[in-house]
């Protein structure tokens, strides 16, 4: 057994106090010396429709100024949370921006922060047990308002946007993208439906494509991924019902991968979506 005098014991908490304080100091100086690699910037709106302010991530591409007379398409992006998809989003089209790339235009960013995403993308369900199971959902409505009436609105305000708009939706942000197409495809010009959750209210949303009114060039690119036989089938159904619609003015894309799932078919999809709905690919 090891004995300690008291004065031995006195002489080591001296030296592990000194020892720390040294190894905070130390890392506070390194701190210093560091700077913030800035990947965007956090603005927010206050949404009279929904009665809450959103906070919006936004990427702006490389050579941007506010000052500047040059215009940007602007890519609207569901589930737009720093946690979520905002931060891989970004890098991917800042990948596709590169001029030895040059896939995408340079383009704006914005990623809509969730607040309750099965309220904000779903619409009112007659199905008894969704209710029960999901008692906030139904207000997609006063999202669509939202994003008609006060986001653009605000983007065009404060930034440097043209006329190019894009949705990229996800599972129930896919079934919101699709919604909007459905109902009021005039508020984008091109649509990036992946993975859409198109079994909510027992596949309802279909009977809605007879109000899709196409005056404009539209785009959609609609993926799936290996994700059950309902989700698959509903992916395919939004691409052969649109495909049967005659206008020269809808452009219509379709892709299965293979390889990935729900959760991990989102990067890739957009990927191949920008490829596809690229004018600089045309």
């Amino acid at each position: 057994m090891i004995y300690f005098s008291v004065k031995s014991l006195k002489r080591c908490l001296v030296f592990l106090f000194i020892f720390s304080f040294q190894q905070e100091l130390f890392s506070q100086n390194i701190f210093q010396k560091k700077k913030i690699f800035p990947l965007g910037i956090i603005d927010s709106i206050y949404s009279s429709e929904l009665s809450e302010t959103r906070i919006l991530n936004i990427y702006l591409p490389e050579g941007y100024s506010p000052d500047s007379l040059i215009k940007y398409p602007v890519i609207y992006l569901l589930d737009g949370s720093a946690d979520e998809d905002f931060i891989h989003i970004a890098g991917l089209i800042q990948f596709l921006n590169f001029p030895w790339i040059d896939i995408l235009p340079k383009s704006i960013l914005v990623g809509i922060e969730n607040v309750d995403r099965k309220r904000d993308f779903t619409f009112p369900t007659t199905i008894e047990q969704d209710k029960i199971d999901f008692p906030t959902t139904g207000n997609s409505e006063k999202f669509i308002d939202f994003i008609e009436k006060e986001l653009q609105p605000f983007i065009e305000k404060n930034y440097n946007t043209n006329d190019s708009k894009m949705l990229i939706g996800q599972s129930l942000g896919g079934l919101l993208a699709t919604e909007v197409l459905f109902k009021k495809s005039t508020l984008f010009n091109q649509y990036v439906i992946i993975s859409p959750s198109l079994w909510w209210d027992d596949q309802s949303l279909f009977t809605k494509i007879n109000q899709l009114k196409i005056d404009k060039k539209t785009d959609v690119f609609i993926g799936v991924g290996k994700e059950g036989k309902i989700m698959e089938r509903d992916a395919k159904k939004i691409y052969t019902s649109l495909k049967k619609i005659k206008n020269d003015q809808l452009n219509v894309k379709f892709e299965f991968f293979p390889n990935n799932n729900h959760a991990s078919i989102l990067h890739l999809a957009v990927y191949k979506a920008f490829e596809n709905l690229s004018p600089k690919k045309k």
